[in-house]
């Protein structure tokens, strides 16, 4: 059994994960090639061949890295910045915590603005790579790669496009995430509760899931993240809604199926069922301690996280796929590696020592191993280590079944943009007395204007 779950694993990392096989709207890996102009094939072997030692370090140098990696990860941060340190002579590598990844992209565009400041690599969430490609941000790693002989191909197709913009390799895949619900097992086994694989079952789970007495809730069915629209986004997509329309210059999000989430979500929230986030800096500590008192059956969120609740909960804790509608998509989370292009040649060649290092086959095993992102590397599964992943995390069971489901996340120039304009109508919606189809009005015709500059 443990063999033939490595081998279905390193096949759909291999290919379906990382290809948007059956993605909606612009979800899909190649509708997302066609309007970038290129492919990561592309960006892999379209330039022409680099002179090794032009990419050389030579000197001395010490460099900033950017990351968005909270408190519970810090021990294994500092294990492989001091690892990467002691390898070699010449580059010092200081990592520097600088917040979610919003913060984080807030930082790196004022500091891009200002052409100082910049750090030597930094972390992107993966919906930005359209938008640094396009503003020419990032340094194309191309050349890089060809002349250092990196092995873009391990990380497969759809990783490999995911982190390409117009033809170019402009990032590398790092950390690897999905969409998850983290449940009180302990809780569903004594009190028969079943995690709906449906959406058409949501309204009966989060009545049986959540405890209101006199008008108060006392323990919620659910907690949907309000702070960032990627928990609630693959909703709308297994239920048709194209968040951008094939015409890359408007939304879906005021069609009937999106109003009639939107009444649903908004129905839940009145009764009492489910918990819509805000978008505080304690939002996602707040929703993890709600779980963890049980004051919450259930929460959605990253499961590179998986390791935290593990640790801090004294119950059993489980992982579900989210219950789908017409379909049961997911989506790549996370993060990926970028080099800013306005950095000095040295730094640039040194940052890329770092990336390489941070990538590489045995350090994304540790990656995996201490904390709840995917493997990215198809050659991991096939060593001892990658092997034994499956017998140490278990929960995992309910991703690798569902490995060829998890697409690319829409690139699109405008994409930061139409997610902060939906975030913020959302949370208004949830909390606030609101005409919900008026609202959408408003809100589509914001996010068709950022569509239409971008």
């Amino acid at each position: 059994m443990k063999k033939m779950l490595s081998v279905v694993l390193t096949a759909a990392l291999g290919c379906s994960l990382l290809s948007g096989c059956s993605g909606g709207g612009s979800t899909g890996g190649r509708a997302q090639q066609a309007a970038q102009g290129g492919s990561g094939d592309e960006a892999a072997g379209g330039a022409a061949s680099a002179d090794p030692s032009a990419y050389e370090v030579t000197e001395p140098i010490t460099i900033q890295w950017w990351h968005a990696l909270e408190d519970q990860y810090s021990q294994t941060v500092a294990e492989i910045v001091e690892g990467f340190n002691s390898s070699q002579d010449l580059i010092t590598v200081e990592a520097t915590y600088v917040g979610s990844y919003a913060q984080t992209n807030e930082a790196l565009v004022a500091a891009n603005a200002a052409g100082t400041g910049l750090p030597a690599v930094t972390v992107a969430n993966t919906p930005y790579v359209a938008e640094y490609g396009a503003g020419g941000l990032t340094e194309d790693l191309t050349p890089y790669i060809q002349a250092t002989g990196f092995e873009i191909d391990d990380f497969g197709k759809g990783m490999v496009d995911a982190s390409s913009y117009d033809g170019k390799q402009v990032a590398l895949p790092f950390l690897i995430s999905t969409q998850i619900m983290y449940y009180n097992k302990d809780m569903a086994d004594a009190e028969g509760i079943t995690i709906p694989e449906k959406w058409d079952d949501m309204d009966a789970f989060l009545e049986k899931a959540s405890v209101v007495n006199g008008g108060a809730t006392e323990r919620y069915g659910t907690i949907i993240p309000g702070w960032d629209q990627w928990y609630f986004e693959t909703f709308y997509l297994n239920q048709g809604v194209k968040l951008i329309n094939d015409d890359r210059v408007s939304t879906d999000l005021d069609s009937e199926a999106a109003v009639g989430l939107v009444n649903q979500f908004r129905g839940w929230v009145d009764k009492g069922y489910v918990n819509w986030t805000t978008m505080d800096s304690d939002a996602s500590s707040n929703m993890r301690q709600a779980f963890i008192d049980g004051k919450a059956f259930s929460v959605i969120h990253t499961s590179s996280l998986y390791n935290t609740y593990v640790d801090k909960c004294d119950f059993e804790v489980g992982m579900a796929w989210l219950p789908g509608g017409d379909t049961k998509n997911q989506e790549i989370g996370g993060c990926v590696l970028l080099i800013p292009s306005k950095n000095d040649q040295a730094t640039k060649n040194a940052a890329w020592q770092f990336l390489s290092y941070l990538c590489s086959k045995e350090v994304n095993m540790k990656w995996a191993r201490e904390t709840g992102y995917i493997p990215t590397r198809n050659s991991v599964l096939q060593t001892e280590e990658g092997k034994e992943f499956l017998k140490e995390k278990p929960a995992f069971q309910c991703i690798f079944d569902n490995l060829d489901l998890i697409n690319p996340r829409i690139q699109h120039p405008g994409w930061n943009q139409l997610s902060t304009i939906w975030k913020n109508y959302m949370l208004e919606i949830m909390v606030e007395d609101v005409d919900i189809p008026s609202k959408l009005e408003t809100m589509v015709e914001e996010i068709n204007e950022v569509l239409e500059d971008a």
